[in-house]
């Protein structure tokens, strides 16, 4: 097999070949079919995630076909195509995995950062903990569903009711929830890197009820908001853009220094709450309705080689959607 390795943070990554691994008790091998390149390998990569394994392949938007399972394994075929996300297992006997909440688990294991990811043309996980795809869709376009999509979904689950939108970075995750609110029959709002042109024409496509820079106001007072990226001057910019009673969700896992702000931002009972990692209830339920109702990401591929391009790209803001490496 080949794969793509971080040895040292802030570096790029190495090919590499290795021998392809077998799988253990509970676990299956895939062939990677294709990999989303989320903002998280980022973080993962520059070193920002406390916690990590060194070396590490990164990717946990992973779409792949079984090539092999372990002993133990029943709910899983050889030939499967599945998917595989940011959370690769949970304990389920500490308190949080038993109030249904393995997304804060105690004791987790995290797909490209403690245990080997997507970056590659194979890889083990927990066949607890992937989830059946369908084998006439492209597996390009479901890859991005794989966190981009199912981060999106447990945010606008903390969001509540709210009927009017802001998304603040208009990146993979932002544009696959986009058309799950219109689908609902919310607005929402897209908030983008000042002068984002590209980005900007993407929120308009996918019928955005106003667009502009993260540094503009909205023309009316919205009634929650997330943010995608991980600036944090966005915190206090989101508030003062919601109602009162409104609610400010951060969906993303590492974020710059919130600055200091005047509390009435926050006051007359407007909320400001995180997201971490996922559930496999988020997965079920978000790909179910992502194949019904036909979420489309709008994506850009590279070879498995180009990852460290795919990277750059994405940390300079030249990404349109989400990108996603090809084996």
């Amino acid at each position: 097999m080949q794969a793509m390795v971080l040895r040292e943070y802030g570096e790029p990554l190495d090919l590499e070949v290795r021998d392809t691994p077998e799988p253990g008790g509970g676990m299956v091998l895939l062939r990677v079919e294709a990999c989303g390149v989320c903002r998280t390998d980022l973080h993962v990569v520059d070193g920002d995630l406390p916690g990590g394994r060194l070396p590490i392949v990164p990717g946990h938007e992973i779409v792949g076909i079984v090539e092999a399972v372990g002993q133990g394994v029943t709910t899983v075929n050889v030939g499967a195509r599945v998917g595989v996300a940011w959370l690769a297992q949970a304990c389920g006997v500490c308190p949080y995995c038993r109030a249904d909440r393995e997304n804060l688990c105690d004791s987790p294991a995290f797909t490209g950062y403690t245990r080997d990811g997507g970056f590659a043309t194979h890889v083990v996980a927990n066949a607890a903990f992937v989830f059946p795809l369908a084998r006439d869709a492209d597996p390009v376009g479901l890859a991005p569903l794989m966190c981009a999509g199912l981060i999106g979904w447990r945010c606008l689950r903390a969001l509540g009711d709210a009927q009017s939108v802001g998304l603040y970075g208009f990146g993979a995750a932002a544009h696959l929830l986009a058309q799950v609110l219109r689908w609902q029959g919310r607005s929402f709002h897209a908030f983008t890197r000042p002068g984002d042109e590209p980005s900007q024409a993407l929120a308009r496509s996918l019928g955005a009820a106003w667009v502009g820079g993260s540094d503009e106001t909205p023309p009316r007072l919205l009634d929650g908001a997330i943010i995608f990226a991980p600036f944090g001057p966005l915190v206090p910019a989101a508030l003062s853009a919601v109602r009162k009673g409104g609610r400010v969700v951060c969906g993303g896992i590492h974020m710059s220094d919130i600055p200091s702000m005047p509390y009435r931002l926050l006051w007359e009972e407007r909320e400001l709450v995180s997201v971490a990692n996922l559930t496999r209830r988020d997965a079920r339920e978000f790909l179910e309705l992502a194949g019904r109702i036909g979420v489309t990401p709008r994506t850009t591929t590279y070879a498995l080689h180009e990852a460290n391009r795919a990277l750059d790209d994405l940390r300079q803001g030249r990404v349109v959607g989400a990108a996603v490496l090809i084996p």
